[in-house]
C-alpha cells in the first residue's frame, strides 16, 4: 500500500500587500560565478517568480547597484535584459541594501505593501542586508532559496539556513503563490 502523498506546502500571500523583490539582478552579476545555482539560473526562477506576481497584480520591485563617486558605471550594471515591465519600480542604490537613501520604504507603505518576497544575488549580502533591513521596518519576509545564490555555496547556505529562518520564512519557487492556497 502506497502511503498518501502529503500535499505541498503553499503560502496564502495577499497580491495587494505583498512584493517580490529582486536584489542586483544585473548582467555583470549574473555572469559571476556562483553557487549553488548559476546565475542564469537565478535569473530564469525570478523572471518566472516575477511573471506570477505581475499576474496576481503584485508589486516588483527591481533593485539594482550603482557605485557612487564614479563617472561611468560598468558594463553589465543595468538591470538583465527583459526583466523591467511597466508597472515595476525601479530602485537604485550606493549601498550593499536597498533600503538606505533609495525611497524604497517609502514607496512600499504608500501600496500598503507589508510582505517581502526576496530573490537575487548575492544572498548574503545584498540580499540579506537589504532584508535584515526591512525586517528592522516591521516587512514580513519570505526567501526563495532557489531564486538566490552567492559567491560560495557556503555563504550562500549560512544565510538560508542560519540567519533567513530567524528573520522570515524560507521557500522554494514552487510554493509561492496567492490566496489561500492550493
Amino acid at each position: 500500500m502506497t502511503p498518501p502523498q502529503t500535499p505541498e506546502p503553499r503560502l496564502a500571500l495577499d497580491p495587494e500587500r505583498t512584493a517580490l523583490v529582486l536584489v542586483d539582478l544585473m548582467d555583470r552579476i549574473v555572469a559571476l560565478p556562483l553557487e549553488p545555482h548559476k546565475g542564469t539560473e537565478v535569473l530564469a526562477v525570478a523572471e518566472e517568480l516575477a511573471a506570477g506576481f505581475r499576474s496576481a497584480g503584485a508589486l516588483v520591485v527591481l533593485i539594482r547597484v550603482e557605485r557612487p563617486g564614479i563617472a561611468e558605471q560598468p558594463a553589465g550594471s543595468g538591470l538583465a535584459a527583459g526583466l523591467f515591465r511597466d508597472g515595476d519600480v525601479e530602485i537604485v542604490k550606493r549601498t550593499i541594501g536597498g533600503f538606505q537613501g533609495t525611497g524604497l520604504d517609502e514607496s512600499l507603505r504608500e501600496r500598503g505593501i507589508d510582505t517581502l518576497v526576496f530573490g537575487g544575488i548575492a544572498t548574503n549580502l545584498g540580499v540579506e542586508s537589504t532584508a535584515r533591513a526591512a525586517g528592522d521596518l516591521g516587512y514580513q519576509l519570505v526567501f526563495v532559496e532557489d531564486a538566490l545564490s552567492a559567491l560560495t555555496a557556503a555563504e550562500h547556505q549560512a544565510s538560508v539556513r542560519l540567519d533567513f529562518p530567524r528573520l522570515g520564512s524560507v521557500v522554494t519557487a514552487v510554493e509561492v503563490r496567492f490566496g489561500a492556497g492550493d
